[in-house]
């Protein structure tokens, strides 16, 4: 932080040092004299004068984002004009950007899934609240020294006209994380932000951007046209899952993305769930490869117990040897007992001849010959097992290959079924507004249905770009089950 300023004071507020500097003005660290709180202001513009246009689009904006409070947007404190100059007065966050963390080194997908959800968790907020950021990148995103992440800079970096290209001041690192329908200066919308936040997770865990170039139009290119490198190539240790979340983030198209910030991170949530399971088991250490002399795999093994120091003659060895042949016997029956019970059951229990039960004609049964000895585990008939026997092995079967046809009909339904989501999600965020400006809340079960269909929306998305036919038509069905819900609920 740099203690050059223009000025020492400014209104009631007295200037500690400049906080950063942009396109559209300032930010400066500064004390309440009334109050004496440090607070931090900035100062957007020159001259009201002379941009009226702009200047009542901020006016206009300000009065937004006064109304967000989450726990993870700086506030806006208040709003003023000082000396021709519209002032903005914000929480000071004390802390670091995750962009100055990134310059030291990469972030650990542990960490990176933490900051994330929080992240989503106020852009979820924000979007309810029909405020979209436009700027997500790590630059914005305030680590606290409680490890809280605080997101800056809400509607800062936007145009008179809504255009991303045409911001003022705009710089190669803001566009590295902009989305291609910002690049292309089309509408955007909350998904813009999703795409950023993709971005953002990609450098995390990565270390690198995924779009890198040496100059404006490079970038650009790259993120209209240019596929970004998968980043488990680029770190191992990315789990899969977390890998085909971040890729599916980054998709081209909008509707191939997140629909809600809640959606991406129910899917991020799954992924903190299953790595906390696993990481809940003991390692074990990896079985030694059996050598020569060893025993069989799969072959029960006995641990000799090690002789005690003062034994004496060979009854120790007379007692293991026993054991051992014990436990040989008791395997043996084990195995022998099934069916043997089997054969009294078929025989009826007093034809016995020897002990052999005669052969029924009327029984669908293999018939034993002395020349085709049986093969333990063999199995009789897919529609009737063998009762009782559990040792039966069956040979690996290669899995199948994904047919193209169900693909395709598949991906072609996911894009009918997220259409409708995005549909359900917009009545549903509508309604809300409407009930929250009665004093209402949206129902608990419609709630619960949304977030059911969130998940498993994302859940779909991941099978279906791995080309799991089984679980892709699993998820889309319980998807469809929450969504048709959803739309009861709302007449549609």
């Amino acid at each position: 932080m740099s203690d050059k300023t223009e000025f020492t004071r400014k209104g009631d507020y007295e200037v500690l040092g400049v906080l950063g500097a942009g396109g559209m003005g300032k930010v400066y660290k500064v004390r309440n004299v009334l109050s004496d709180r440090v607070e931090a202001m900035k100062v957007l513009l020159p001259n009201l004068a002379d941009q009226k246009e702009l200047a009542d689009r901020f006016l206009r904006e300000i009065k937004v984002l006064a109304s967000l409070n989450h726990p993870n947007i700086a506030a806006l404190r208040t709003a003023l004009t000082v000396d021709n100059q519209l002032v903005m007065i914000m929480e000071y966050v004390e802390g670091t950007t995750l962009a100055a963390h990134l310059e030291q080194e990469k972030i650990s997908w542990a960490n990176a899934l933490n900051y994330m959800d929080q992240v989503l968790a106020a852009l979820s907020y924000a979007h309810k609240q029909n405020v979209i950021h436009r700027d997500i990148k790590p630059a914005n995103m305030m680590l606290t020294p409680s490890g809280a992440i605080k997101l800056m800079d809400f509607g800062i970096a936007r145009s008179a006209n809504d255009l991303g290209l045409t911001v003022t001041g705009t710089t190669v690192g803001s566009l590295a994380y902009m989305s291609p329908e910002q690049v292309k200066c089309e509408p955007i919308d909350a998904r813009s932000d999703l795409y950023s936040v993709g971005v953002s997770l990609y450098e995390m865990v990565t270390g690198q951007k995924p779009f890198k170039g040496d100059s404006h139009f490079s970038i650009m290119q790259a993120q209209l046209q240019q596929a970004p490198r998968p980043p488990v190539e680029l770190s191992a240790d990315l789990p899969a899952s977390l890998n085909q979340i971040i890729l599916m983030a980054l998709s081209k198209e909008p509707a191939q993305r997140f629909q809600s910030a809640d959606a991406f991170r129910n899917a991020l949530k799954s992924v903190a769930t299953s790595l906390q399971t696993k990481g809940a088991t003991v390692p074990m250490a990896a079985p030694a490869l059996p050598g020569p002399g060893s025993p069989a795999a799969g072959a029960p093994t006995v641990q000799m117990p090690p002789p005690g120091a003062n034994a004496g003659g060979h009854r120790g060895l007379y007692i293991t040897l026993g054991a051992m042949i014990v436990l040989v016997v008791l395997v043996a029956a084990g195995f022998s007992a099934p069916r043997w019970f089997k054969t009294r059951a078929n025989a009826g229990g007093d034809s016995q001849t020897n002990g052999v039960a005669p052969v029924q004609p009327a029984t669908p049964a293999v018939v034993e010959t002395p020349s085709a000895p049986k093969t333990a585990g063999t199995k009789r008939a897919p529609s009737r097992p063998a009762g009782g026997q559990t040792s039966e092995i069956q040979a690996a079967k290669e899995p199948p290959r994904p047919d193209p046809a169900q693909l395709a009909e598949l991906d072609h339904e996911m894009d009918q079924i997220s259409s409708r989501e995005a549909a359900a999600n917009a009545s549903l965020d509508s309604f809300q507004r409407a009930q929250s400006a009665q004093g209402l809340e949206l129902r608990g079960d419609i709630v619960a249905a949304q977030q059911r269909m969130q998940a498993y929306a994302a859940k779909a998305h991941l099978a279906l770009q791995a080309q799991d036919i089984e679980n892709t038509r699993k998820y889309v069905d319980l998807m469809e089950t929450e969504l048709g819900k959803i739309e009861k609920f709302l007449g549609h």
